[in-house]
């Protein structure tokens, strides 16, 4: 199962990278937890209809909302794992926020085999993908397909259909896909946020996406 999964696997890590872009400065004034400025650029109409666009989407909340936040997650970056907890307040205190995961596995092979499975819930049991999220991020080390296959056994779904999906050429796609506008949208860190034709890379903290939220109500702008 694990020689299936890491099919085309190296490849992906290499598209990648060889997109990836270094992005630094902040366009707009958002800060973290200790104040510092976090890295953020503005995105074209063009970038912003690619997001929306993208296969493979997972809406984690309500289908529409007055604001949506696009999350480009690695399941074994830590700071994604902390900033799970942090999404999870935030989401559970606004009912009129539309989440949006995009799985990014761009750290290592490990990554992409885990992506393959968690977008093999997506198409098998997609009202169970957040649990699965939830469920995945709970134990510790790293998160491989072998390990991501077990928490949807502990969920009770079909581990023979979960591993035939992970391993269609369609969710290959999804996540070369994924890796290339990631690239081209200079998310060369994670977790990074898309809201309102803006990118923010890295995890600014619970408070800070909440003013983010908050600006984009107010005025339409990521910081008014």
């Amino acid at each position: 199962m694990i020689a299936r999964l890491l099919v085309v696997a190296f490849l992906l890590a290499g598209l990648s990278a060889a997109v990836a872009q270094r992005v630094g400065g902040a366009q707009f004034p958002i800060k973290g937890a200790d104040g510092t400025a976090v890295a953020n650029h503005s995105l074209s109409a063009e970038q912003m209809a690619q997001v929306e666009r993208l296969p493979g989407l997972v809406n984690a909340t309500v289908e529409s909302g007055d604001v949506t936040i696009y999350q480009f997650y690695d399941l074994n970056c830590p700071y994604c794992r902390q900033a799970a907890a942090d999404i999870g307040k935030l989401i559970a205190a606004d009912s009129a926020l539309r989440l949006v995961f995009v799985p990014y596995p761009v750290l290592s092979v490990q990554s992409i085999e885990a992506s393959r499975v968690e977008l093999a819930v997506r198409e098998l049991a997609p009202n169970r993908f957040f649990e699965f999220h939830r469920k995945v991020y709970a134990g510790r080390g790293v998160i491989d397909g072998a390990r991501a296959v077990s928490v949807t056994d502990a969920m009770g779904l079909d581990r023979n259909k979960i591993i035939e999906i992970a391993n269609k050429p369609g969710i290959t796609d999804i996540m070369k896909t994924h890796a290339r506008i990631g690239g081209e949208l200079k998310l060369m860190a994670t977790p990074a946020y898309v809201i309102q034709g803006v990118a923010i890379v890295g995890h600014p903290g619970l408070e800070a996406l909440r003013k983010v939220v908050a600006s984009v109500r107010s005025c339409k702008k990521v910081a008014c």
